[in-house]
């Protein structure tokens, strides 16, 4: 793998951002991860953290001097400023990976297709359904071994956050990628009632999944802050994948030449997250 002098990772602190810099950092590559609270990142000695917003790409400047490559994490449910974050980028780097998802939503199809005209040498990752998404279970697993939640049945090829951050880097740091998709899974097809089981397997407590209305689900998520698209369209995707299961790929393994690493793996290195706190 030939490697950049500069990688920028925005998102840098996120689920799959964290573990993207870990692992350039492992493959010997020069990291600058962008964040809006630097001293709260809690990245390693020898990663260059610096301050930055991609919704004011004023802040960009610095953080682009002297980078050939970046990881795009866009948290934005749409792509207004994108392309003036784009041609900055271009003016700098020389290649682009983007974290897109499976569902390719609106604002991410608008995204892809800017990146595809950016003249920057491109890459686009489409993970399906994050295997750490369980962890939004932990509370309810902890107290009581029962996950109560709709669509019990929903199958997907959960994919594990360190498989999609190793394509990342391949991408970045590696040739061959441009102008690819890479669709991103997990081994299996996995019900979400089937990972809280395993999740109480690894923990040795059962844990059990307990079927909700899906109104009750959408009413605890609005009332988290949620805003009300989003549930739905997660309402929606769950639904279909009811009747519609995701199939699994193995692009992971033709990519990084090592198999996907199974939702079982995941729960195992997690399992401390599933366990009831001891008293003291």
């Amino acid at each position: 793998m030939s490697r950049h002098r500069q990688v920028l990772v925005t998102g840098a602190t996120g689920t799959v951002g964290r573990q993207v810099v870990a692992q350039l950092v492992e493959a010997g590559a020069s990291v600058r991860a962008l964040t809006r609270v630097p001293e709260a990142a809690g990245l390693p000695a020898d990663v260059d953290v610096v301050r930055g917003d991609l919704s004011d790409p004023r802040t960009l400047h610095t953080a682009l001097e002297g980078i050939e490559a970046v990881l795009l994490v866009w948290p934005f449910a749409e792509a207004e400023g994108m392309p003036t974050v784009l041609e900055m980028t271009a003016r700098h780097a020389r290649r682009i990976v983007y974290l897109s998802s499976v569902a390719v939503r609106d604002h991410e199809q608008q995204a892809e297709r800017l990146i595809a005209q950016s003249g920057l040498e491109w890459t686009v990752l489409r993970p399906h359904v994050f295997a750490a998404n369980a962890l939004d279970w932990a509370e309810q697993i902890r107290s009581g071994g029962v996950v109560r939640e709709p669509y019990g049945a929903a199958a997907a090829p959960v994919v594990d956050e360190r498989d999609i951050a190793a394509v990342a880097v391949r991408a970045l740091i590696g040739d061959g990628h441009a102008s690819a998709v890479h669709e991103l899974t997990g081994p299996e097809s996995l019900t979400r009632a089937e990972q809280v089981r395993i999740i109480g397997e690894v923990t040795g407590r059962p844990a059990r999944w307990e079927e909700a209305a899906p109104e009750a689900a959408r009413q605890q998520m609005l009332a988290r802050g949620w805003p009300a698209e989003a549930v739905d369209g997660i309402l929606r995707a769950q639904a279909r994948m009811v009747t519609d299961p995701l199939p699994s790929t193995d692009t992971v393994e033709q990519v990084t030449g090592t198999p996907a690493r199974t939702f079982r793996t995941w729960a195992t290195d997690h399992a401390d997250a599933f366990r009831a706190l001891r008293a003291t």
